[in-house]
């Protein structure tokens, strides 16, 4: 399904457009603050301000970030109007975060054809609550596989933002401003964008053709295509891996050879970076998903669990039972890091 471009759905009464940005414990400081900024610029530039926002949370008094630092809310989950857009904020454990009376609201509010979006790992929540079924929609990278895990029905982008119709989300970080400034051109026009991105110093506007992390060899540090290419395989290859050896054949190339530019280029074998993406992967799904040890351990090519679990503690230091025993310790914010912003 091809992406469909954000419809303008400015109130028939003239009344600036307003956001209702909620926040999720734990959520991304900077996704949520950057796109806000977004707006406030756009009503400083404009001689009448066409936006307006309210920030609300499941409590309604204060929201905690990841960083600790509390943000005090305008609203708890109360109803909003046909014409609002919502923004879901995410963060860190948003599975926890996403609990039966945000999925209630959302549902009811999304009854009334409001425009959903969400920041960082907002998208989990706004696909836990069916929103995104049959749509398109983008994550923070880290939180990938567990999505396609957990959403088989939703096409996941890589992109840094995805606008399907009146379905919005950013992959986290200064991407919540690229997908701001394309609703905010779309709405105010793309003078109103650049003079947006000017006073963030932005010099680099992305659209959603932009991918969110770097080229392979731009990660690696290393310019080989045929290396590159080889590594663009592992990790298409996780859940049934592939021999080294016939990954070096598809690419032209001995075992031999691709061994030496491992070497040179990673300081490892390809096996044991093979084993290290699948292994990172194994660690994604144990924090993020309720997916039994066997499948985990399916799912990252492994046969067996006991083979799963010594190569996870060869590289990790602990088990994988203990590593998702250890995640559901709930850690309390230090309260010497927090403060009481409007």
């Amino acid at each position: 399904m091809g992406v469909r471009f954000a419809e303008s759905q400015r109130p028939a009464d003239g009344r600036p457009r307003r956001h209702v940005f909620l926040l999720l414990d734990s959520f991304s400081l900077v996704s949520f603050s950057i796109a806000l900024d977004a707006l406030r610029l756009a009503n400083r530039h404009c001689i009448v301000p066409p936006y307006r926002w309210l920030l609300a949370g499941e409590d309604g008094q204060v929201a905690t970030s990841s960083s600790g630092t509390q943000i005090r809310l305008d609203m708890g989950l109360s109803p909003v109007r046909h014409d609002d857009v919502v923004l879901v904020c995410g963060g860190i454990d948003v599975q926890r975060a996403t609990t039966r009376p945000v999925l209630n609201w959302l549902r009811r509010e999304a009854r009334k054809g409001i425009s959903v979006g969400g920041l960082c790992t907002g998208a989990y929540t706004v696909a836990r609550a069916g929103l995104l079924a049959g749509r398109k929609c983008t994550i923070h990278w880290e939180n990938r596989d567990s999505f396609q895990e957990e959403f088989p029905d939703v096409e996941l982008s890589r992109s840094v933002f995805v606008v399907d119709h009146n379905r919005y989300s950013s992959a986290g970080g200064t991407a919540s401003l690229d997908l701001m400034l394309k609703l905010i051109a779309d709405d105010r026009g793309q003078d109103t964008a650049d003079w947006i991105a000017d006073q963030m110093v932005y010099s680099s506007i992305r659209t959603d053709r932009d991918e969110q992390r770097l080229s392979i060899p731009g990660r690696i540090g290393a310019r080989h295509p045929k290396l590159s290419e080889v590594i663009r395989m592992m990790e298409a290859n996780i859940e049934e891996p592939k021999s080294p050896r016939i990954m070096a054949s598809d690419v032209g190339m001995s075992g031999r050879q691709l061994e030496r530019l491992f070497r040179r280029y990673m300081d490892r074998s390809p096996k044991k970076y093979y084993m290290e993406l699948r292994l990172q992967k194994a660690r994604n799904l144990l924090m993020q998903t309720d997916m039994s040890i066997i499948n985990v351990a399916l799912a990252c090519g492994f046969a067996s669990p006991s083979h799963f679990s010594k190569c996870y503690r060869l590289f990790y230091g602990t088990t994988p039972y203990r590593a998702r025993w250890a995640q559901t310790v709930v850690k309390q914010p230090s309260a010497d890091v927090s403060s009481s912003t409007h």
